[in-house]
């Protein structure tokens, strides 16, 4: 079997069963058969991609990759470029219908389920975000916004942050003109979307990513519901 495409591979030493089973672990999701069909080499997909005007990244490697079942050069996008895609999917404009976006789409959840170091590198930025909507159920808290979090948005992040009880004061009164939290959300709404990413599984991902978040959610969110009278033992075996 040959090895990757890249002259400059970084994961040669992995076992090629390990690169195998995360390669057969994509290919059996659901959505796997509706993502590629053959490749023409045309191009389509890279000339409408964003990532590809800013990033060495093209989303028809992805195709010929996957259609090749070359698990070495998986194994190297599963851990490298595949975090570079905008998700915007304008490379389904492929007029072979193959879904670049789609693929990746499926290889990121198989890297955040196993717990790479890709996965929790590409996505440490986010754990505040994470903590911030399943704890208050809003997304980025006005009080995020700081130069150290966004260092990519430019210096108007400095601006903003350093007035944030003045701008939160210009928004409409709905806000609560508080910069802890985007928006208010009840304390029902919450305990239903805690249950929900509890039972379906989506806390168990969290923790493979990020302990310490994971430990922090699962206190503050069961002392609610005890608060509330909900047994998550209980619910947990009428799922």
């Amino acid at each position: 079997m040959m090895g990757s495409i890249y002259a400059d591979a970084k994961y040669q030493d992995v076992p090629v069963e390990e690169k195998e089973r995360l390669f057969q672990e994509v290919k059996a999701d659901m959505r796997w058969h509706t993502t590629l069909y053959g490749c023409y080499e045309c191009g389509i997909c890279v000339a409408s991609c964003p990532s590809a005007r800013f990033y060495d990244f093209s989303p028809r490697v992805y195709a010929q990759v996957m259609a090749r079942e070359d698990v070495h050069t998986f194994y190297e996008l599963l851990n490298d470029s595949m975090w570079d895609c905008s998700q915007c999917f304008s490379c389904t404009r492929c007029p072979r219908q193959n879904n670049p976006g789609g693929i990746i789409t499926i290889m990121r959840e198989v890297a955040v389920k196993n717990g790479l170091q890709s996965a929790k590198t590409a996505l440490q930025a986010y754990s505040r975000i994470i903590y911030k909507v399943m704890s208050t159920g809003t997304q980025v808290a006005p009080d995020m916004l700081q130069p150290d979090f966004f260092p990519d948005w430019g210096p108007d992040v400095v601006k903003v942050s350093e007035n944030l009880d003045s701008w939160r004061r210009a928004i409409p009164p709905e806000t609560l003109h508080t910069t802890e939290l985007a928006w208010d959300v009840s304390e029902q709404t919450q305990l239903e979307l805690y249950l929900i990413w509890k039972l379906s599984g989506n806390l168990d991902i969290i923790e493979t990513l990020d302990e310490g978040i994971f430990m922090i959610l699962s206190e503050v969110m069961e002392e609610l519901l005890e608060e509330h009278g909900y047994d998550l033992d209980e619910v947990e075996v009428i799922i």
